[in-house]
């Protein structure tokens, strides 16, 4: 199987990667699924799902992250729009989420395939404990030939429900689960220069570099049952090629072409090395605790070096955190890197600025280890 180490970053090479990945994640959102006036489209849900049981069933790991339990409760409680109340939107959640689940058995049922629901927030993978927790029920829901589906817990995430951040959700998963790649399927085919709605706007079919990419998407969508846009994808499109995972963007009648490595859609190219989990936690998933400030002296080496945090380049540190939690590091132009920090926020006063043998002197040789180690950082050009 080839790698995301291996992949190249042509087009061609990107669309035929998706094609024969083993373990792909699948997002799709809710307008893709749902309307005010009608509720769950069953037409448009059981055609996903017979590409995606086709692509099971063909030998690769599909993991499904679906948007649409809050649109599916739209119609039941006599909802003409998705609320902006934050407990009518749960109280849709919860109505919604069950019907969701439902359609979604009974349609990779007829293929002789069993799902699983995955309820999931930001906050559970921000945790390293519920991270691996998150990562070993994956590991045995795949191995068992399950097909994972996943949703943000909306009946209790209230600013999940507020950023409408599935596609978030969606490449952090990919980044969990090692996928080999991520599909993000919507209402709009691909990737455009402006607006779709522009007659001057063109598709764009390929991104080498997501980090360069210049175009206008904040432009929101108008669906009335959707709650993210293109700025998410392309941000989850950041994240996951970041970590080595090549994305495709297309419509969701386009996801059995996608899949085959059709010219459909947009794809973008994976970065060149994928990190490890150790990493992609700590570089999108953690929940900082604090910052350590560091000098220019520290923050050259940090950037332009392999070297770890010491004592002596430290300036000063501001939160409340315990060893090994992560924190930010921050120089004089601003954010640096993310990382694991050795020690808690109420010793690190008294090491500040001190070099490593004064503090073997003074304190013991047990303080002069590195605040942070160059194995436990990540630079700030990888973190979203």
């Amino acid at each position: 199987m080839t790698t995301s180490e291996q992949i190249s970053t042509s087009e061609s090479a990107i669309r035929a990667h998706l094609s024969s990945a083993r373990r792909i994640v699948v997002k799709v959102g809710s307008s893709s699924l749902a309307s005010t006036e009608a509720g769950l489209d069953m037409e448009r849900l059981s055609s996903l799902v017979d590409v995606l049981a086709a692509r099971q069933l063909a030998g690769s790991e599909v993991v499904l992250v679906s948007s649409g339990a809050i649109a599916a409760g739209l119609e039941p409680l006599g909802f003409t729009h998705r609320p902006v109340d934050v407990a009518q939107q749960q109280a849709a959640a919860a109505v919604g989420q069950g019907q969701l689940m439902s359609a979604y058995t009974q349609a990779f049922a007829a293929h002789g395939l069993h799902t699983a629901q995955v309820l999931l927030t930001k906050n559970d993978l921000a945790r390293k404990s519920s991270f691996n927790n998150a990562l070993r029920t994956f590991g045995a829901l795949t191995r068992l030939g399950v097909v994972p589906v996943v949703n943000e817990n909306d009946t209790v995430a209230t600013r999940e429900i507020r950023l409408g951040d599935n596609d978030h959700l969606a490449a952090l998963v990919a980044e969990l689960v090692h996928a080999d790649g991520l599909v993000l399927l919507s209402d709009v085919d691909g990737l455009y220069t402006a607006h779709p709605k522009d007659p001057e706007a063109k598709r764009i079919t390929f991104v080498k570099d997501v980090l360069e990419l210049e175009v206008d998407v904040l432009t929101p969508g108008t669906s009335g049952v959707g709650s993210g846009g293109m700025a998410t994808k392309v941000e989850a499109a950041r994240l996951a090629a970041g970590a080595g995972i090549p994305v495709a963007l297309a419509r969701w009648d386009q996801a059995g072409a996608v899949l085959a490595g059709e010219q459909v859609g947009t794809v973008f190219a994976a970065s060149s090395k994928r990190m490890s989990r150790r990493h992609g936690w700590l570089a999108h998933a953690s929940d900082t605790q604090g910052q350590i400030y560091v000098d220019p002296g520290a923050a050259k080496a940090l950037i332009d070096t392999a070297a770890s945090l010491l004592a002596i380049g430290v300036r000063r540190v501001e939160g409340r955190f315990h060893a090994g939690d992560s924190v930010e590091i921050i120089g004089p132009n601003g954010l640096i890197a993310r990382g694991v920090v050795a020690y808690d926020s109420t010793d690190l006063p008294k090491l500040v600025g001190r070099t490593s043998s004064e503090l073997t002197t003074s304190m013991g040789g047990q303080y002069a280890r590195p605040i942070v180690h160059r194995d436990d950082l990540v630079m700030s050009r990888t973190v979203v």
